[in-house]
């Protein structure tokens, strides 16, 4: 089975609780640690920063950067300074934001969907070291261009949840990524809507993010259960997983065989042992994903 093992650092988390995480999961032989970047809790592209100053060889995913807080050149500079500093190693990702705190932020624009694909056109070109003049709906700008673009290609993912997203992602996107956890069956959905938009614009959609929620442990079924509520889902649901490594297991192949060609561990909000639960996923469950 090919399908990259991750883990998240969730910003129920404390942000110093991050390093440690980091450190374990490169060393458990993880692929991939994602960060988030949820209002009003902890900066994704900071975070990712550090990740990746503390590591030498795993992958940092940020899931997902909202457009509407963050200009289109200030990505663009910021995600280049990355890809030039940790090269192939940085997987970055904007989408709409969650749109009650784009309110609270003062930053709620009328339609999500044209600001993302200004936002995303202006930053692919930016990224690919072109000089950008654009006048849109949300995007202005004036013969922009970075004096420090990557030097190798970076994958500019993006995500969502609505059927104008997923077809957005697919005509633009290098990459899907689920911000929440959803059952294999929306997975599949979500999945099939995006390549099919891809491939109706001669592109093709390889890469795609899931989550699962995991609890391992002495009541870890209990621990689960308390979870799951905050994320409007039911023990049953389907997007989590109790027990040991091959539960664990089998949660990551129902999310691989809907689609998903990378999975990220998400800790519950009392995780007591983020290393020693990356510890345990490189030792216990990655072995399984191999049979």
């Amino acid at each position: 089975m090919t399908v990259r093992l991750g883990i998240a650092h969730v910003p129920t988390h404390a942000p110093e609780s991050l390093r440690t995480l980091a450190t374990a999961a490169e060393d458990a032989g993880l692929d991939d640690l994602w960060v988030w970047e949820d209002c009003f809790k902890q900066s994704g592209l900071a975070s990712a920063a550090a990740a990746l100053a503390w590591t030498d060889r795993i992958r940092v995913g940020l899931g997902l950067m909202p457009a509407p807080l963050r200009s289109t050149a200030l990505t663009a500079m910021e995600i280049a300074t990355l890809a030039r500093s940790f090269p192939g190693r940085f997987v970055p990702a904007v989408g709409h934001g969650v749109q009650s705190w784009m309110g609270q932020s003062g930053m709620r624009v009328d339609s999500p969907l044209t600001l993302l694909r200004e936002h995303l056109e202006a930053l692919r070109s930016l990224l690919d070291g072109d000089q950008v003049t654009t006048s849109g709906r949300y995007v202005t700008l004036d013969a922009v261009r970075l004096d420090w673009p990557p030097t190798t290609p970076v994958p500019l993912w993006t995500g969502g949840f609505g059927p104008r997203t997923l077809a957005l992602t697919g005509e633009l996107g290098d990459g899907l990524i689920l911000g929440n956890a959803l059952t294999p069956e929306a997975v599949h959905d979500a999945v099939t809507i995006a390549r099919d938009a891809a491939t109706a614009v001669g592109r093709e959609l390889v890469d795609v993010h899931a989550t699962l929620i995991v609890a391992t442990g002495p009541h870890a079924a209990e621990r689960l259960a308390a979870e799951l509520p905050q994320w409007g889902a039911e023990p049953a649901s389907g997007i989590g997983a109790a027990g040991g490594a091959a539960e664990i297991a089998a949660g990551v192949r129902a999310l691989a065989d809907a689609g998903a060609t990378a999975v990220a561990i998400q800790p519950t909000a009392d995780e007591p042992d983020l290393a020693g639960l990356a510890a345990f996923l490189g030792r216990e469950v990655r072995p399984r994903l191999a049979d």
